[in-house]
């Protein structure tokens, strides 16, 4: 008898002492993960200027889908500014909005002004989306929007290299990067419809 409650106790020192080391493990990966979520950047922390010299706060466009796309005026992908703005068109009331930021980093396919590229965007394809000045989206002046959305230790969701003109980053409600769209994938595409319509 005297063997069975020490064997019984023995047991029972060495389950307790598991579920403390369990617990021990479970607490120092949540901290880790609570200091990873506290690291990530949101979109929602800079701030641009728009196509039209105004001051442009990302902060504005809280609990909003968005999707941000460096755009040019005379690449082979430029007539996919009619498919943004009818994207635009059909899901603006729907908590939904695109930020285009012109950009002549890839074959000098955007070479003209602010006013020129605002004048070239109305002009051919009515543009009503949000249209912010001309930057660099990569090299050593990159814009640090754009380091944000290509570089996974600032967006916590993925590395990525801007391939071409149209490139797309969707991001959700929270200001968090969720998806990043090569430049060739046309913004109708049945996947990006349905995730702004989730």
């Amino acid at each position: 008898m005297k063997k069975i409650v020490i064997a019984v106790t023995v047991f029972l020192i060495l389950v307790s002492f598991k579920n403390f080391e369990t617990n021990k493990n479970l607490r120092i990966n949540s901290i880790t993960e609570i200091k990873q979520e506290m690291d990530k950047e949101n979109i929602y922390q800079f701030k641009v200027q728009d196509l039209y010299g105004d001051a442009f706060d990302f902060s504005t466009l809280k609990g909003k889908k968005m999707m941000i796309v460096n755009t040019a005026s005379e690449c082979g992908l430029t007539p996919q500014y009619k498919d943004l703005q009818k994207l635009y068109d059909t899901y603006k009331d729907k908590n939904f909005v695109i930020v285009g930021f012109p950009a002549n980093n890839f074959g000098k396919q955007e070479p003209g002004t602010d006013t020129e590229i605002a004048e070239f965007c109305q002009q051919n394809y009515g543009v009503t989306f949000l249209m912010m000045s001309k930057i660099s989206v990569k090299g050593d002046d990159m814009h640090p929007v754009y380091k944000f959305l290509t570089q996974k230790s600032k967006n916590g969701y993925a590395d990525s290299e801007i391939a071409w003109n149209f490139q797309k980053y969707l991001i959700d409600e929270k200001g968090e990067l969720v998806r990043v769209i090569q430049p060739k994938t046309l913004p109708t595409e049945s996947s990006i419809i349905d995730w702004i319509e989730k």
